[in-house]
């Protein structure tokens, strides 16, 4: 499994569970948690983690070449 769909994940797994709590306190639990799930996709899909040093060279070089 690659890490952005790692983020993406936990993104919709944090939205979901605050989109649950929000909603019962609320009492609209399918409002709210089409929220939290909708704002978790938006938050999972910008978390990145850092990637390796070989894959920071490639990058490195085909923004080089592409430069050129």
């Amino acid at each position: 499994m690659n890490t952005k769909s790692k983020g993406m994940g936990l993104g919709i797994a944090l939205g979901a569970a605050l989109g649950t709590a929000l909603g019962v306190m609320a009492g609209h639990v399918a409002v709210w948690l089409g929220l939290g799930v909708a704002i978790g996709m938006a938050i999972g899909s910008t978390l990145r983690r850092t990637t390796c040093a070989n894959c920071q060279a490639a990058k490195r070089s085909q923004e080089r070449r592409a430069r050129s």
